[in-house]
């Protein structure tokens, strides 16, 4: 095991709005303070009560995904927290993950079959 999935992270014009009806439809908690994320206009999570994290991720000219439409694909991603990113790195790279970007804390790959997801560094209390 290299880490564990600390969310899943969706795509979407306004956070905040989507956040509203996740938690209509599972219950759980809006924007909860959590170490982890800066909340704002562009970032808004559900923590549900069984632990798991939905976030919501404002994209700016966000085009909806459509079922079966390579032209609007899916647009969500897992957040996958380590101990050591450069040690998860090289754990990720060798199942043959490409890396993509480094934004300082995370760092955004893609799967073999081009899917993103990111590592992202533990916080720690």
């Amino acid at each position: 095991m290299i880490g564990t999935l600390q969310c899943l992270v969706l795509d979407c014009p306004d956070p905040a709005v989507l956040a509203r009806f996740y938690a209509g439809l599972l219950g759980g908690e809006v924007d909860r303070p959590d170490r982890r994320w800066s909340l704002g206009a562009d970032w808004s999570t559900l923590h549900l009560d069984d632990g798991a994290v939905l976030c919501f991720q404002r994209v700016a000219d966000h085009r909806p995904p459509r079922w079966a439409d390579p032209e609007h694909p899916q647009q969500a991603h897992p957040d996958v927290e380590v101990a050591d990113l450069d040690d998860a790195e090289r754990q990720v790279l060798a199942l043959g993950a490409v890396r993509l970007h480094d934004a300082g804390g995370w760092r955004i790959y893609a799967d073999p079959a081009g899917h993103f997801f990111c590592l992202v560094r533990a916080h720690r209390a």
